[in-house]
């Protein structure tokens, strides 16, 4: 009997010790913006054999993956990524919202003090939970074009958050990270005047984010102890201009992007070793809104403006309740309501909400309407929502406009054709002793992080809840 308990446990240290080996030194966390699996697929032919091949034949491939909110963009997408958890618990409902104190627009990563930080972000990120397990020594980093991706992606606690500025072309960062410049970060332009702004060239910047990846993963020794390091990187999958979408523009994109990945991995790994890196690659899981024509097609379609709809219920409130204004502001597709002036006229806010309700619900171009009521009631039908929601920004009222329908602001000016489209993409594991492997069952983002922790053997997020993949 002794001797075969002794079998067993050795045994099971040789597991723990064999688990401990592929225990992964440093996690690249590769999210990119608005990647599409219909793309990847259509382009394949043209893909060499160390980028998306690769991730696809030798990785861990989830086909069906989601994310469990609405609506999505970058911004929120990146902090479900990070946190493991939606926007109703990190906060972060898109790249900008109604400022409630001072009404207007305000960036999800604007900060007074440093310029930009999370502070917004009110959960712990994957990045956080590992400098507090390793007693800060592990190196966290977010590298993106974007601020916001660089910044959402790093975390509160990281050593830094690294961006191409898009006034000046160059490389940047936060004082709230460190208060000087890293001595190895380059001072130039990287990118021409012609080519900032508006005309986002994501191939270009791609190369270059991917160059400041190696970079920073030599400058830092990052992977080079056995305490785990984390790299997270934002690239794009968009055509040079957002709103164009023709096959050969998106043929460039994928082509290039392919080539980068592949650069970008097959460095990381002779540096680190295939076996100490994890690399976890996903998408941003939206398609940017297009302005089409349907009209000249005779597909059904229609314009909603939110101004006008804004003061016409302004004009309804004021004949029931007295004159007033109402109504505060208006942001994207959201209404925010005068609470103050509700109080004042000894109406209750559930009443005001049903009432603008039952006139919105009649308005051409309208699906549905959603109060902060009836999103917070927390029913089973409406989840996805809710999940999208954060009360201390969000708006009292959400209006769904019809799919093909346009919503306009006048004020801003803002302007989108409403869109409900499925955008199909995976969540790919590659490296650190990991076998391939296709699962076609259903999965979401928020599955990421507790997947890592449990990788490198720390704690989930603070508000993460799902469990994770394997």
């Amino acid at each position: 009997m002794n001797r075969y308990i002794a079998i067993l446990i050795a045994a099971l240290t040789s597991a723990e010790m064999q688990a401990f080996q592929l225990t992964p030194r440093l996690v690249v966390n590769i999210n990119i913006d608005q990647l599409r699996t219909d793309y990847i697929e259509a382009f394949s032919p043209l893909f060499g054999t160390d980028g998306f091949k690769k991730l696809l034949y030798q990785g861990k491939v989830y086909d069906a993956a989601s994310y469990s909110f609405t609506p999505i963009d970058r911004a929120s997408a990146i902090s479900s990524i990070t946190t493991g958890t939606s926007p109703y618990h990190h906060g972060i409902i898109s790249s900008t919202w109604l400022d409630h104190k001072t009404l207007r627009p305000a960036s999800c990563v604007d900060d007074i003090k440093y310029f930009a930080s999370p502070a917004k972000l009110q959960t712990s990120t994957i990045g956080d939970e590992m400098k507090v397990s390793s007693n800060g020594t592990s190196i966290v980093y977010g590298l993106a074009a974007y601020k916001d991706a660089a910044i959402l992606s790093a975390g509160h606690a990281a050593d830094n958050a690294i961006w191409i500025d898009e006034n000046t072309g160059k490389w940047r960062t936060s004082t709230y990270y460190t208060p000087k410049s890293e001595k190895w970060l380059p001072q130039s332009s990287i990118v021409t005047a012609t080519k900032r702004g508006n005309s986002f060239n994501a191939t270009e910047y791609n190369e270059h984010i991917a160059n400041m990846a190696l970079t920073v993963i030599q400058a830092r020794a990052m992977g080079a102890d056995e305490t785990p390091d984390l790299l997270n990187i934002s690239l794009s999958a968009t055509a040079f201009s957002q709103t164009s979408t023709s096959r050969t523009d998106m043929e460039r994109v994928y082509t290039q992007l392919d080539k980068t990945l592949g650069k970008l991995i097959s460095n990381i790994e002779a540096q680190s070793g295939k076996d100490k890196v994890l690399f976890v690659i996903t998408s941003t899981g939206y398609a940017q809104a297009d302005n089409r024509n349907y009209t000249q097609y005779r597909i059904p379609t229609g314009t909603f403006y939110i101004n006008r709809t804004a003061k016409l219920l302004n004009v309804y409130l004021s004949a029931i309740y007295g004159p007033g204004e109402y109504i505060e502001a208006y942001y994207h597709n959201q209404i925010y309501l005068n609470h103050r002036l509700i109080g004042q006229k000894k109406a209750t806010l559930h009443d005001v909400l049903s009432r603008c309700q039952e006139l919105l619900s009649q308005t051409a171009g309208v699906s549905d309407v959603f109060t902060s009521k009836r999103l917070l009631s927390g029913n089973n039908d409406i989840q996805k929502l809710r999940n999208g929601f954060y009360p201390p920004v969000s708006g009292d009222i959400t209006i769904e406009i019809a799919p093909g329908w346009q919503l306009v602001n006048e004020i801003i000016p803002e302007h989108y054709t409403s869109s409900t489209t499925f955008v199909p993409f995976p969540i790919i594991f590659y490296g650190a002793g990991i076998h391939a492997e296709r699962v076609t069952t259903p999965v979401t983002v928020d599955q990421i992080a507790p997947t890592i922790s449990k990788a490198i053997k720390i704690r989930a997020p603070n508000a993460c809840s799902a469990a994770p993949l394997f």
